[in-house]
């Protein structure tokens, strides 16, 4: 069969493209291929009763299916350049920051009407983060919520289905350029029983598709170049301790240079009243979080990720390898993920069962008690205890004893693909987009880039 368009991964970067290209150009054929299920068979089996942790399933779905990872976060869409990507390096700052708030307004016409965006603009927290040696990064954040999101990726399904092609659970293989000999650029992806062809592709798989993404550019001969990865803990502490920062921000990306060894340590990821979760990447459990928007969901916990950024210069290329080795070793040790009372880990002892059973801080997530010192490298850790005493002034209680870290959290970066400003990678017609393409990090930066990518490829229709 062959298409006009065939967008591999359905996450945000494929489903706004997908969305905009039916949208300019409703005669396109537009095939969609997605390794994970559709979005109302999306379900991980852990309950917190018969199964309390990661069982290995062939397709995880937290991680992949329609939606992406995105599909089961806490649905933040962050509304700036000064964090989640870079895409403004490639098509500018202020066409990323209209693309942005043009991906709002679909997600408001879908559901997401009545909830609230927060900004940091004239906030009195930012004078206070200065003041202790903390840096507050601006920033609007439209907020949906774990149960919102879905609302309106159900929606944006509900009206994509009929006018698009979808192929769940169909992972691509591999893809290979044909017709170059014939000044005709097209592209043939092949999945496990059948092989389609196309005259533009659009590949938007994510972080989860790292290892695949890396693969298809040594084939095809795509130009990278190595990337981070950011390796961390998840914090939960009792809401109320950060309370006066999510009432008035929600998301507050705070900055810290350490005094130790001047690296740089981020809040990512906050989630009000929210749960501490697990997903799996590529066979490796690592942690994350969820916050809901229904009250009747929330918790009397706030969690967040304190992440340390390592880059990697030659000779050493694999740095997703090197997260991956420090995520395997807190599976190894816990069974998949470990909490630890920050009391204990600062005076060098392991939680157990009856410390953490005894914190006034009741953890959200069935983790095994443990020690993060075996774990995290000691610059890593040095730069997180840091960190968390830091926080401490500006939110007293931070650095309590019962305060629970939960290790590891690893956001895994693609390599970062070579591509143009219209996202085109050597290769004529072929798009690189998405967390995939190793240039954007978050929801609100991969669904513009599938937004600007789609009018590129109508714009040259149109011309051809």
């Amino acid at each position: 069969m062959r298409y006009d368009v065939i967008i591999i991964g359905a996450g945000p970067g494929g489903i706004f493209s997908a969305y905009e290209l039916k949208k300019i150009s409703p005669e396109l054929k537009v095939g969609v291929f997605e390794a994970g299920h559709e979005l109302s068979k999306r379900h991980c089996p852990i309950d917190g009763v018969k199964i309390k942790s990661c069982i290995g399933c062939d397709r995880c779905s937290i991680m992949s299916g329609f939606g992406g990872a995105g599909a089961f976060s806490d649905g933040k869409y962050n509304i700036t350049n000064d964090f989640g990507g870079t895409l403004y390096e490639y098509i500018g700052k202020e066409e990323a920051i209209s693309l942005m708030k043009y991906v709002d307004e679909i997600n408001m016409s879908h559901g997401g009407e009545g909830t609230k965006l927060y900004t940091t603009a004239g906030s009195k927290f930012k004078t206070l983060c200065i003041q202790h040696g903390l840096h507050l990064l601006d920033a609007s954040v439209r907020h949906l919520g774990t149960d919102i999101n879905y609302v309106v990726l159900q929606n944006l399904y509900d009206e994509l289905k009929d006018k698009v092609d979808f192929y769940f659970d169909t992972a691509v293989e591999s893809m290979e350029v044909i017709g170059e000999e014939a000044g005709k650029t097209g592209y043939r992806v092949h999945t496990a029983s059948d092989s389609f062809e196309c005259d533009k592709c659009v590949i938007s798989v994510g972080r989860s598709g790292s290892k695949w993404m890396e693969k298809i550019c040594g084939e095809i001969g795509i130009d990278t170049r190595s990337n981070r990865v950011d390796i961390g803990v998840r914090v939960e502490l009792p809401a109320e301790v950060f309370a006066h920062l999510t009432d008035e921000l929600y998301e507050s990306k705070i900055i810290y240079r350490t005094q130790k060894y001047e690296d740089l340590v981020r809040t990512f990821c906050m989630n009000p009243k929210g749960a501490v979760v697990t997903e799996n990447t590529n066979g490796i459990v690592t942690v994350n979080g969820h916050s809901y928007e229904d009250p009747e969901k929330q918790t009397n916990n706030t969690n967040f990720a304190l992440l340390v950024a390592k880059h990697f210069s030659q000779p050493f290329k694999d740095s997703n390898g090197y997260g991956e080795s420090i995520a395997h070793l807190s599976n190894m040790l816990g069974g998949g993920v470990i909490v630890q009372r920050f009391g204990d880990l600062v005076r060098g002892q392991r939680s157990n069962e009856k410390r953490i059973s005894e914190s006034f801080t009741t953890p959200t997530l069935h983790a095994t008690p443990g020690d993060l010192s075996l774990v995290l490298p000691k610059r890593i850790l040095d730069g997180i205890i840091e960190m968390i005493y830091a926080l401490d002034k500006i939110a007293p209680g931070t650095a309590n004893d019962d305060t629970l870290l939960y290790g590891v959290e690893v956001k895994f970066y693609n390599m970062e693909v070579a591509v143009n400003s219209d996202l085109m990678c050597n290769h004529e017609g072929l798009y690189i987009i998405g967390d995939g393409s190793g240039i954007t990090h978050s929801l609100s930066h991969a669904s513009a880039s599938g937004i600007h990518v789609a009018r590129k490829i109508t714009d040259s229709n149109e011309s051809d």
